[in-house]
């Protein structure tokens, strides 16, 4: 089974950029290794081929840090087929008032607000990675992924 790619936003030097990368990684590195990986936005946004390769195709989840939505629109300019869109203003709405930190270093309410928002793009990715496995194998899975 393909895993899904879970691509965020590059925002060097903003907070939106370091949260929705940090995400990305806790998604792909500690809580989904085995259903889903991340892809370099720079690959994209360069039009590398080995970077495009490895999104052509696949199933991919943006995680944008504001309303340019870089992540979703090189997705798509590389074949990309997205199944959830995300944005990290969204998961800040969540946590208002919060300081999360700044481009370089999150606080521990900017650790708190990326636990609770790859928690939440965690499930998607183990909600879709069960329902393939449930009608590749014309059975119904009993099993749901808590985070």
């Amino acid at each position: 089974m393909s895993k899904v790619r879970v691509i965020p936003c590059s925002g060097i030097g903003k907070v939106m950029g370091l949260l929705s990368r940090e995400t990305a990684l806790e998604v792909t590195g500690r809580l989904c290794p085995d259903l889903a990986e991340t892809a370099c936005l720079a690959h994209l946004v360069a039009g590398d081929a080995e970077g495009s390769e490895k999104v052509a195709g696949h199933k991919c989840i943006s995680i944008d840090g504001c309303t340019a939505l870089c992540a979703e629109k090189s997705i798509e300019a590389a074949g990309g087929i997205i199944i959830a869109k995300y944005n990290v203003m969204d998961a800040m709405r969540e946590h208002r008032g919060k300081k999360p930190g700044d481009g370089s270093n999150l606080t521990e309410d900017g650790w708190i607000i990326v636990d609770d928002f790859a928690a939440k793009i965690a499930s998607k990715v183990f909600e879709l990675q069960e329902n393939i496995r449930c009608r590749s194998n014309n059975n119904c899975c009993s099993s749901k992924g808590e985070f």
